[in-house]
């Protein structure tokens, strides 16, 4: 079985929370209840990666495995590559980016995530997604909708409707949320290595 690993990016300098991992909940760091979390998840390896001494010495002290990175990735995908690399992780080993400001994430959704993963060797990358049961959630631009195939596999995210029901949407009539089609993406990741390799490798947009 591939190893796997729960990696938690982690960075100081938020633009819009400065400090964000170190803020206390419940007398403990976000960071660490974020840790326990994803350490509850029974993965064989759960570590920080961070580029800020403070971040790494709070995660020391509460008994957590972290590794220095760079401070100049573009968001935790990109730091997540570089700890591939620095690990020197297999192609077939599977991460889940457990995001550093989610201290009720539940367990269950990161093994949930990773045996998804794992259920589809074809697969470079999963993500998890959940019926919508509510009309006015479906309209909300705030929720990410995600159309998938018969076997389960994501085509198209949309902050809008999919499919977009033309008539009865311009007339304000609610539609059918029954069967399951309608699901909302609920933003949790797992990668094979490799593909972190290939992602770290991709030229920037421009746009």
């Amino acid at each position: 079985m591939s190893e796997s690993l729960a990696i938690i990016p982690a960075r100081y300098g938020s633009s819009r929370l400065p400090g964000k991992p170190l803020i206390e909940l419940a007398g403990r760091p976000m960071i660490e209840h974020v840790w326990r979390r994803a350490y509850e998840a029974g993965l064989d390896r759960v570590l920080i990666a961070t580029d800020d001494e403070r971040i790494a010495n709070a995660a020391r002290g509460f008994g957590a495995e972290v590794l220095m990175t760079r401070d100049d990735h573009a968001n935790g995908t990109a730091r997540l590559a570089e700890v591939v690399e620095r690990l020197e992780l297999s192609d077939e080993a599977c991460i889940v980016n457990v995001q550093g400001d989610e201290p009720l994430l539940p367990p269950s959704m990161i093994e949930r995530v990773l045996s998804r993963l794992l259920e589809d060797e074809g697969a470079a990358m999963a993500t998890l997604a959940e019926p919508l049961e509510a009309h006015e959630v479906l309209l909300r631009p705030g929720t990410v909708k995600v159309v998938c195939d018969a076997r389960g596999r994501a085509l198209y995210f949309s902050r809008a409707p999919i499919p977009w029901d033309r008539d009865r949407f311009s007339e304000g009539v609610s539609v059918d949320l029954s069967g399951g089609h309608w699901r909302r993406h609920v933003g949790l990741y797992a990668y094979r290595a490799g593909f972190l390799r290939t992602y770290a490798a991709l030229p920037e947009s421009s746009d």
